[in-house]
């Protein structure tokens, strides 16, 4: 007579550590996992010494358990930690990027903008988690329909130039009926330099000029933003 088959839960015990996450997402779904144990999952295995949901653990650990600042790290940045190779890294930051992305991945119709917050939330996808400083405007028709988006520079932590000519070439291109300037804070601060202020105002100029009326200046931040149209000083 054959010997009694050990239980299903039994054999999940057996396994190693850095694989019971995989049968946990099986058995109660996606969101039974910490964050741990879902990098655990793209990270497959750990060290002689630590698990893959160890590893992530001080992977979190080191960002303050802040997943928008694990999605600041580049591939190099997480090779620092024992046990992340090349393969492993882009693994984490190939699946953060995703997340990001998923934010402006309904293209079905465009985007109207009514307000500020409308205009912070269409750029969420190009500009959070982003480390360095990058200026966009947003092409709008008669209707404020955003008709497209327009990487204008990229700079470091402190700042990015935003020339002008460049904005308005761009703009006359797309044939756009006005536009929305937006530039991110790598820093979190929403306040506006006085750098920030006299390029707005030159724009603002330009554009009047131009008959492309210059809407609004956002400041963004991963958590908040600033609007110049709002402040009343656009």
């Amino acid at each position: 007579m054959d010997a009694e088959k050990p239980s299903h839960n039994l054999k999940i015990l057996s396994w190693a550590e850095e694989d019971r996450p995989r049968e946990k997402l099986l058995l109660k779904g996606k969101a039974s996992l910490s964050d741990a144990e879902l990098i655990g999952i793209l990270i497959g295995s750990g060290t002689r010494s630590l698990s893959a949901v160890d590893l992530s653990k001080l992977i979190l650990k080191e960002v303050n358990h802040n997943l928008h600042e694990l999605a600041r790290m580049s591939v190099s940045d997480l090779q620092k930690f024992k046990g992340i190779g090349e393969a492993k890294a882009i693994s984490i930051v190939s699946a953060l990027e995703l997340g990001r992305r998923r934010k402006d991945s309904d293209h079905s119709k465009r985007t109207r903008i009514t307000s500020s917050h409308d205009a912070y939330q269409c750029m969420q996808a190009e500009l959070l988690d982003q480390p360095n400083e990058l200026f966009w405007i947003l092409i709008l028709n008669r209707a404020n329909d955003v008709l497209k988006k327009v990487p204008i520079s990229s700079g470091g932590m402190a700042g990015t130039v935003a020339d002008p000519k460049v904005i308005f070439k761009a703009a006359l291109e797309h044939r756009a009926c006005s536009i929305i300037l937006m530039h991110n804070h790598p820093s979190g601060n929403t306040k506006p330099s006085q750098a920030d202020i006299q390029l707005t105002k030159k724009l603002k100029e330009g554009g009047n000029l131009l008959e492309i009326p210059v809407l609004d200046h956002l400041i963004f931040t991963d958590n908040a933003y600033f609007s110049f149209a709002d402040e009343g000083i656009l």
